[in-house]
């Protein structure tokens, strides 16, 4: 899919952010881009190339002054660079 046809416009972000599942406990990433349907993240920890699709994570920013929520992100995609994520919605 082209960067046109996107549902929810990227928008680059850098932020460090903590990434927890049950098989990789709790790693400390960077993000690439951020948008309102998910987030791309670096892999820099080798723990990371374990990701697969479908794996639902915990997400946390970290570095803001005030705890930031934890949310539920679902792995979309793994290349050589990183991980795309979307947000889980529980309405």
């Amino acid at each position: 899919m082209s960067r046109n046809q996107r549902e929810h416009p990227r928008t680059p972000m850098k932020c460090r952010i903590r990434i927890s599942h049950d098989s990789l406990g709790s790693v400390v990433a960077q993000t690439r881009d951020l948008s309102d349907g998910g987030v791309y993240i670096y892999i820099q920890h080798q723990d990371l190339a374990a990701l697969r699709p479908g794996m639902i994570v915990t997400g946390q920013v970290q570095d803001l002054p005030i705890p930031a929520p934890e949310l539920e992100l679902e792995v979309m995609r793994v290349d050589a660079e990183g991980a795309g994520f979307r947000f889980v919605r529980r309405d």
